[in-house]
């Protein structure tokens, strides 16, 4: 983790310091945990795993951002800041930043269309953070 890359980031619209809070951690864990153990059933449709795992590798990128002592309103911005809080190599992120045009794309246009793929991808992400989040527990 490079805390001083984090706090680089640290301004209006951006990031904020603020101290971590063990029982919020674990609420983002414990949620994203729910969220992604159903991802992971084929019996649910695309759309609603997709949705599932987006917000369950959002709880937990916020989760890691929380436990590094930050905060940030901005959902894509939690992403980007996955090198510096878990280590996450490109294969994560940019995985992560496609998921976040696709979901962007579903809640303001309408416009839903999940590659099986993808989907696949993004469960592998949030398992990823899942394991580097256990590591720092």
């Amino acid at each position: 983790m490079t805390l001083q890359n984090l706090r680089n980031l640290v301004g209006p619209g951006k990031l904020k310091e603020e101290a971590p809070n063990e029982r919020e951690f674990d609420g983002l864990i414990r949620s994203a945990a729910a969220r992604l153990r159903d991802a992971h059933n084929a019996a649910l449709a695309p759309e609603s795993r997709f949705d599932l795992a987006y917000n369950a590798a959002h709880s937990l990128a916020l989760a890691a951002l929380r436990k590094a002592g930050f905060r940030s309103d901005n959902r894509y911005l939690v992403f980007q800041c996955l090198p510096h809080t878990l280590g996450a190599g490109p294969e994560i992120w940019r995985v992560l930043d496609k998921c976040h045009q696709r979901r962007n794309l579903a809640e303001y246009e309408g416009v839903v269309d999940i590659e099986p793929a993808l989907l696949d991808a993004l469960i592998e992400a949030a398992d990823w953070l899942q394991r580097a989040l256990d590591g720092m527990r």
